[in-house]
C-alpha cells in the first residue's frame, strides 16, 4: 500500500488534480464572465416594489480602512459616476443582504444605499437603461458608484468595456404604493400588483428545500415551488392571491428563521 504520509505524495496531491484548499468565495483571484453563457440570462428589468429595508444592513462598516455609513432611505437619491460589473467570482455566494448572488438576474451593489433598493441605471455613453434591485455592497473603488450584475452589464453593453459612465436614480416605492424616481418631486401611482411569490431561501440541497416547502404549505395552506437555475435550488411560496397579506406573511417568515425571504412580482 502506498504511504500517503510521504512528503512527496502530499506535495503531488496538493499541486495536482486534488486541491488541499477548499474552494470558497475568493478561490478565483480575478473576477470573470461565465465561460458558457446560459440561454436564460434575463433581459427583463427588475420590478420596483415596496420592500422593508434590512436593519442589519443599516450599520456603519469599514472596508480597507474606509468608513461607510448607509443611508436611512433611498428617497430622492441620484448620482453620476462610473459603473463596473461583477460575475463568476461571486456567483452563488451570499450578498450583503443575505441572498444568493445570481449574476444572471438584474441586481447591483452599492456602498451606502439601504438594502434592498431599486434603481434605474442609465449608460451615459450609449443611452441604454436598466432597472436593478440593489442587494449587495460595493464597488469598493474610489471612482466607481455601482457594481452591476453580469445580466445588467450585458443589457447596458458594459461587458466589453468593463466600466461605463452612468447616472443612477433610485426608484423609491412607498408602503402606500407611491413611486419617486431620483430627485423628482412628482409622485406616480404604482400599477396594480402582478402575480406574487415569496422566495423563502435558496440551497443546493433540493431534498431539504422540498421538506421545508411541504412544512410551509401545511402551515400557511399555500402552494410552493422549487426552481433550479445556475446550480441553485430556490424555494418559493405562491402564487399568492390578492386575499393574501404578502407583507404580513413576509414578516412572519422572517421571524421563523427565514430572515432573507423576499417577494417576487411577475407580470
Amino acid at each position: 500500500m502506498r504511504d500517503l504520509t510521504h512528503p512527496l505524495v502530499i506535495i503531488l496531491l496538493c499541486t495536482g488534480l486534488l486541491s488541499c484548499a477548499p474552494k470558497g468565495r475568493y478561490h478565483q483571484h480575478h473576477d470573470s464572465a461565465p465561460k458558457v453563457v446560459p440561454h436564460d440570462v434575463t433581459q427583463e428589468d427588475a420590478i420596483p416594489r415596496f420592500e422593508p429595508y434590512a436593519r442589519a444592513n443599516m450599520k456603519p462598516y469599514t472596508i480597507r480602512g474606509v468608513n461607510y455609513t448607509p443611508l436611512k432611505t433611498g428617497l430622492g437619491y441620484s448620482d453620476s459616476g462610473k459603473a463596473s460589473w461583477y460575475g463568476e467570482k461571486f456567483h452563488g455566494h451570499q450578498t450583503a443582504n443575505g441572498e444568493i448572488y445570481d449574476m444572471y438576474q438584474m441586481s447591483a451593489a452599492h456602498k451606502t444605499l439601504p438594502l434592498p433598493s431599486f434603481a434605474r441605471i442609465t449608460n451615459l455613453d450609449n443611452g441604454k437603461q436598466v432597472v436593478v434591485r440593489v442587494n449587495d455592497r460595493g464597488p469598493f473603488h474610489i471612482r466607481r458608484i455601482v457594481d452591476l450584475s453580469y445580466a445588467a452589464a450585458q443589457k447596458l453593453d458594459v461587458i466589453a468595456t468593463g466600466t461605463a459612465n452612468v447616472k443612477l436614480d433610485v426608484i423609491h416605492v412607498s408602503e402606500t404604493g407611491e413611486i419617486t424616481i431620483g430627485n423628482q418631486k412628482k409622485l406616480i401611482a404604482a400599477s396594480p400588483s402582478p402575480i406574487t411569490y415569496i422566495q423563502v431561501l435558496a440551497l443546493k440541497n433540493k431534498k431539504k428545500l422540498v421538506e421545508i416547502g411541504e412544512k410551509l404549505q401545511r402551515q400557511y395552506n399555500l402552494p410552493y415551488r422549487v426552481l433550479f437555475a445556475n446550480n441553485i435550488h430556490k424555494l418559493q411560496l405562491g402564487p399568492l392571491s390578492t386575499k393574501n397579506n404578502t407583507a404580513s406573511l413576509l414578516r412572519d417568515l422572517k421571524k421563523q428563521h427565514y430572515p432573507n425571504a423576499y417577494p417576487i412580482y411577475k407580470k
